[in-house]
């Protein structure tokens, strides 16, 4: 939703005249009802970033702006990371939040360890990859101590396999997002 209100006023700011503005708040309206009538999102929603979109405007300058902007960014991912926690707790139980807790704990200090390797050609695919299969590992060695048995083991060539694929996925994606957060970055420095 974030996204989209901001690519909404990119928009209206790169149109010239009056015809900015209107496309901006019709291009709102149809979105913001489509999303809501899809149930992709509640209203409530739309009215909270419509409101936090509109206080922008009041900063008193545009440094001011951007860090406000950030500062909303990273709460609606925090915000994010505690409803994932939350919901995993109480729909999965704690086992189920201690395994995901156990796999996201390995597959960051994998690609953490990983990452200085990048300046020796090590592809943001092949990290991601082994990312993916740190996060099978680091929940298969959780569920083997969790139950007391090395049973849980006959579970790896199908988590290696599933990790290899959902990491080369995650690889493509970020190779295409990459570039434009690249972009991004060089054009607010």
């Amino acid at each position: 939703m974030e996204f989209s209100f901001y690519l909404i006023n990119e928009a209206g700011t790169r149109i010239p005249s009056q015809i900015g503005s209107t496309v901006s708040i019709v291009g709102a309206l149809v979105l913001g009802q489509a999303a809501v009538s899809a149930s992709i999102i509640s209203p409530i929603l739309v009215i909270l970033v419509a409101i936090t979109g509109l206080g922008n405007y009041a900063a008193p300058n545009y440094g001011f702006g951007l860090s406000i902007v950030l500062y909303r960014v990273l709460f609606v991912l925090a915000g994010a990371v505690i409803q994932g926690a939350l919901s995993v707790l109480l729909m999965r139980g704690p086992t189920g939040a201690l395994l995901s807790l156990l796999g996201g704990v390995v597959s960051v200090t994998v690609m953490l360890l990983l990452l200085p390797l990048r300046k020796q050609k090590l592809s943001y695919l092949v990290i991601s990859i082994l990312g993916a299969i740190g996060h099978n590992m680091g929940q298969l060695l959780g569920a083997s101590m969790l139950t007391g048995t090395t049973l849980t083991l006959y579970y790896f060539p199908i988590l290696i396999l599933s990790g290899i694929m959902m990491g080369f996925v995650t690889g493509l994606v970020l190779k295409t997002v990459l570039p434009a957060v690249e972009k991004l970055d060089r054009r607010l420095r």
